[in-house]
């Protein structure tokens, strides 16, 4: 943010306020990380802050600070939408664009009079926020998060608490430190985070090494269903809503999978299709190595996008005929 952006945002802050801080829908561990570091400092400075994701989060996230004050949309839309309409100051996190939060909350949200402040690390930011900070060259909203309490001069305020919450989304998002996206600022951020007390033994294994038997049969399905494409240099996978009700599958379950399809020697990119017939979409997650840009592939074919080497997408057509335009679109792709 330029410094008169936070000039500005400093000045909303200096009186208590009823602050509301949104992620995007399906939120993942740099959602959720970010959201609650920011509700602690907003706490600690006085504000009544309230988290208010669109949908329910995943259970191998529960454990984060203040993850249990979390309001759902979706479960409880018209106290949330309340709350949403007194609100002075909203926040959103790890999306730009109001329709990460579904049709239903961007309806509301669109709707609403107060300023919002949007702090994200996605391509292509809608002007919807009074306030912008976006950043493609982060790595992590949670990254994000931490420098804008920087920028405000509050970085005092930063304890164990903030920071387990800010570590959180940064390891999940880059994938354990091995993204191109982590830099040595990354490191030293961590590093100032593990000096303040966090332990990152322990939250890595809350993060992947805590998942159910069902979540390792789901993992053991969707390898078993992963296809090679040699000549495009690409494989992929998917799981259908069949097999998925067939291992009890949770919210979460299938989180990381796609990472797998990368895994295999001279594969460059690979991508992900998960079937949900409650909302009658593909959900598709692509990843890439190198300079193959999966965000402007995820744009131009399956109305998605996100970053260069991750990013998401969706399809309304069915599982088998999603797989064969996927298939279809490798010919008319250099994947290098």
């Amino acid at each position: 943010m330029n410094p008169d952006d936070i000039s500005g945002v400093r000045q909303l802050l200096a009186l208590t306020k009823k602050i509301v801080i949104i992620p995007h829908r399906n939120p993942d561990g740099d959602a959720m990380g970010s959201t609650l570091g920011l509700y602690h400092f907003l706490k600690y400075k006085g504000h009544e802050p309230v988290v208010i994701t669109p949908n329910e989060f995943p259970d191998f996230l529960a454990w984060l600070p203040s993850s249990e004050k979390v309001r759902v949309f979706e479960k409880e839309t018209e106290a949330v939408t309340k709350i949403l309409k007194e609100a002075d100051l909203i926040f959103t996190l790890d999306f730009n664009v109001l329709s990460r939060t579904g049709d239903q909350m961007e309806a509301v949200l669109k709707e609403l009079k107060s300023p919002f402040i949007m702090i994200d690390h996605h391509q292509k930011p809608g002007n919807y926020a009074a306030y912008t900070f976006s950043d493609t060259s982060y790595g992590s909203t949670c990254e994000m998060v931490y420098h804008f309490i920087n920028a405000l001069g509050e970085d005092s305020l930063i304890d164990k608490t903030i920071a387990t919450c800010l570590y959180t989304g940064i390891v999940t998002d880059s994938g354990s430190f091995r993204y191109p996206s982590t830099t040595g600022t990354t490191h030293r951020v961590v590093a100032e985070f593990i000096d303040k007390g966090i332990d990152n033994t322990a939250i890595h294994s809350l993060l992947f090494d805590n998942h159910s038997h069902n979540r390792i049969l789901i993992l053991a399905r969707a390898l078993q269903n992963m296809k090679v494409l040699p000549a495009y240099k690409t494989s992929y996978t998917s799981l259908s809503q069949e097999e998925l009700n067939s291992f009890g599958h949770a919210k979460g379950d299938t989180e990381g999978i796609v990472n797998y399809g990368l895994g295999m020697k001279d594969i460059m990119f690979t991508a992900f299709f998960t079937e949900n017939k409650d909302e009658g979409i593909i959900k598709i997650s692509f990843r890439s190595k190198g300079d193959f840009d999966v965000n402007q592939y995820a744009r131009e074919h399956f109305s998605g996008g996100g970053h260069i080497n991750a990013a998401g997408g969706k399809s309304t057509e069915s599982l088998e005929a999603t797989i064969q335009k996927f298939i279809a679109t490798l010919a008319h792709t250099k994947i290098d």
